[in-house]
């Protein structure tokens, strides 16, 4: 009896390690990718790196989505910052949740982007939530995927990637406005924050 109790104790004490390490090593690696994004940003100049800011890296905005795809082949203009108005295609939808809520976005597809051979198989997922114009960019975050990235209709989403447009940073760009679609009805605390300069 005695030695079932330990081997149990043992069990869930290195379970509970392996655990551990896991996410540490995913805060890790999140935190790296935040740091090698702030640095190799092409808009914001090296004095201004400063003002970079994230949420803490939180593992429950790491979410298996199921994927549905669209078949799109009218394409819609999607609103931008300024006066481009690029063609997009609805890709499909991904079904998640975040905190017991359920969840829907949808992923779209670049027409120019799909007639350049280097990045044909980008995808790109713009959206709101309660903390744009609050802790976060009002005009939105982005994320970035690939087609290879959905896999058994299955596709892994990290908030914690979510980026600011470079409007953030600066005027005179054409950014993608989310389409109201993709406004999330909780919180996305995770990702980039405002930027910490005004322009």
């Amino acid at each position: 009896m005695k030695r079932r109790y330990f081997l149990l104790l043992f069990t869930l004490i290195v379970f509970c390690h392996d655990t551990h390490a896991q996410k540490n090593g995913y805060i890790d690696s999140l935190t790296k990718f935040q740091k090698a994004y702030a640095d190799s940003h092409e808009i914001v100049k090296p004095a201004d790196k400063k003002y970079f800011k994230f949420y803490p890296v939180n593992s429950s905005y790491q979410v298996l989505a199921r994927f549905e795809k669209i078949t799109d082949s009218a394409g819609f203009i999607m609103k931008t910052s300024g006066s481009k108005l690029p063609t997009y295609f609805r890709y499909g939808n991904v079904f998640f949740q975040i905190g017991k809520i359920d969840l829907k976005l949808t992923v779209y597809q670049s027409r120019d982007l799909m007639n350049n051979p280097q990045y044909k198989d980008y995808l790109f997922i713009p959206f709101t939530d309660l903390t744009s114009g609050e802790t976060s960019y009002a005009g939105g975050r982005y994320l970035d995927l690939l087609i290879s990235d959905i896999s058994n209709n299955s596709l892994l989403i990290d908030f914690n990637k979510a980026y600011n447009p470079y409007c953030a940073y600066a005027t005179g760009f054409n950014c993608p406005i989310p389409p109201r679609e993709n406004n999330l009805s909780i919180d996305i605390k995770a990702g980039e924050m405002n930027f910490g300069k005004t322009h």
